[in-house]
């Protein structure tokens, strides 16, 4: 080891490997476009309904319920029943923040 100091911090930075291996999994779910694109739209919308999701994202009902199953799965949305239709959000503020980053508000952005 050139600087053992450095060392200790990058170890002690990655923390466990299971979150990492977690994150990289999660990373993988969202890489996919279509997917993106529903996050986003959760996101902006705060919550909305399949039928609406699909209109937003340019999609068939069909392929959102199956995207939104998997992003479930992964925990990156959950959902609330009210009556007979389901309404999906964002599950954590470290999604938020990372669409923040992705596609920042349209009224915060410079001109």
């Amino acid at each position: 080891m050139i600087d053992p100091d450095r060392v200790d911090a990058a170890v002690t930075g990655l923390g466990e490997r299971e979150s990492v291996e977690e994150w990289a999994e999660r990373f993988s779910v969202i890489a996919d476009p279509s997917r993106l694109t529903l996050l986003v739209c959760i996101h902006y919308a705060r919550e909305i309904c399949v039928s609406d999701l699909a209109a937003a994202a340019d999609m068939s009902d069909t392929a959102v319920s199956q995207a939104l199953r998997l992003l479930r799965a992964h925990g990156l949305v959950t959902t609330e029943r009210r009556g007979r239709v389901v309404y999906y959000r964002l599950a954590d503020d470290t999604m938020h923040e990372l669409i923040h980053r992705v596609r920042p508000h349209p009224e915060s952005r410079q001109h």
